[in-house]
């Protein structure tokens, strides 16, 4: 029994400890917008999956050359390499055509520096293979575009949360200080005799129930900040308080709202469908011959890095693999059925974005409808509670319908609060589809 008390008053030590590390900041949007775009890692990761869509492009280049340099260095006393070694280093004698002496060699040595280019002339599969990897970095980059797009609609989403999470503590503290306020007249009046037990009972539990819903509330505050401080890249050790109120923005019409092609996530799906059929393109090309260029400068001695002798080499060269087996028309076929998918897709994607946008038109309308409702009904559970207070205080009210009014009161606060930041969120995700 020790071992649990000493283990739950540990606990409540490292909670504490925990709550008060943690610090209060007072917050705008503006600035977490300005953290987020600067320190977000699906920002970063988005930007590293540019840059290698951009390295993938370089590596495409079929117009420059390949140049590269070798050193080589053999000892042999084969009769072929020791006779063309000779040859190239230009020492060949008359002696050394003496069969004895083509026969079986004495031991040789060469020394050779090669400096080799190729230059591709005509390689269409490869132009195509670079038209696509272009296509598909621009893709990319849309895509990093469209990921900065959805997180500064998270953030926008997150800091009302915590607006109305805000908001949500603020009536919760004032519907706590009134139940406390009614407690202590209750138990006034129970003294007095005028009110039973249990009305003071039925109070206390209202006081009771308050209490629960502001720690729900408080700790909706917890989870919101960690969550911005997540989308910031930031240690999780912050409350966050909104330095804007959670208000209203009306928008104006909205019936004519449409969405764009050129949205990025839109032109992202066109630019991959059309990177697939440049790659398709490069896949048939496959089958038509190259041509090539070719060039060497070469450097031979009997010692190492001296060049007595030297010579180039200069051709062209045309190649045409006639014939792979099925290999090639397998790939062929397979990138068709690829550019084939992808257009399929980025129609299914084209239909959905509409979807989306005419049931976000629709919510947006049954938002505003429902706002002004809320706002009626807070005004007049308001004025109820008002009349059924004085009535109380005069001892004509009974204690479960003052209890009644106030409860109703808190709940069409927090609703009202609640369809403001509903409609605020589909005004801004309406923005987020139409842009």
């Amino acid at each position: 029994m020790e071992t649990s008390y000493i283990r739950l008053f540990t606990l409540a030590l490292f909670i504490t400890a925990t709550t008060l590390a943690q610090t209060k900041v007072s917050i705008s949007k503006s600035e977490v917008l300005k953290r987020v775009q600067e320190n977000n890692t699906s920002l970063k990761i988005a930007e590293q999956n540019y840059q290698q869509a951009r390295a993938d492009y370089k590596q495409t280049n079929v117009f420059l050359p390949n140049i590269t340099a070798s050193h080589t260095g053999i000892v042999t006393t084969n009769p072929l390499m020791a006779f063309g070694s000779k040859l190239n280093q230009e020492i060949l004698t008359q002696a050394d055509f003496n069969p004895d002496l083509l026969n079986n060699p004495k031991r040789t040595q060469n020394f050779a520096t090669k400096i080799e280019v190729q230059q591709p002339l005509v390689n269409l599969d490869g132009i195509y293979q670079r038209k696509a990897a272009k296509t598909k970095m621009e893709a990319t980059n849309l895509q990093t575009q469209h990921t900065q797009e959805y997180l500064l609609l998270e953030v926008e989403k997150a800091y009302m949360q915590l607006q109305l999470a805000h908001k949500g503590v603020s009536v919760l503290e004032k519907a706590l200080k009134a139940t406390e306020a009614n407690q202590q007249m209750a138990e006034n009046s129970f003294k007095q005799g005028y009110l039973q037990r249990a009305d003071v009972l039925a109070v206390k539990v209202r006081v009771t129930e308050v209490k629960n819903q502001l720690q729900t509330a408080k700790s909706n505050i917890l989870n919101v900040s960690n969550y911005l401080s997540f989308l910031m890249n930031e240690k999780q050790n912050n409350i966050y308080e909104s330095s804007d109120s959670l208000q209203v923005h009306l928008t104006n019409q909205v019936a004519d709202i449409t969405i764009s092609e050129n949205r990025s996530d839109i032109k992202a799906m066109e630019l991959a469908s059309e990177a697939y059929q440049k790659m398709h393109k490069a896949d048939k090309m496959d089958f038509l011959p190259r041509l090539n260029a070719f060039g060497s400068y070469e450097l031979y001695d009997d010692k190492i890095f001296n060049a007595d002798a030297s010579g180039y080499v200069v051709g062209a060269q045309l190649t045409w693999d006639i014939f792979k087996g099925s290999k090639r028309y397998g790939k062929a076929q397979k990138s068709k059925a690829q550019y084939e998918k992808s257009r399929l897709e980025y129609e299914q994607y084209k239909s959905k974005s509409q979807l989306e946008l005419n049931n976000t038109k629709r919510l947006l309308n049954d938002a505003e409808e429902q706002l002004k409702l809320t706002e009626l009904a807070l005004q007049q559970s308001e004025e109820a509670l008002r009349i059924r207070k004085n009535r109380f205080k005069e001892g004509l009210e009974k204690t479960s319908d003052l209890l009644t009014a106030e409860t109703q009161y808190a709940q069409k606060q927090l609703e009202y609060y609640q369809t403001v930041y509903q409609y605020n969120y589909t005004k801004a995700y309406l923005d987020f589809l139409t842009h």
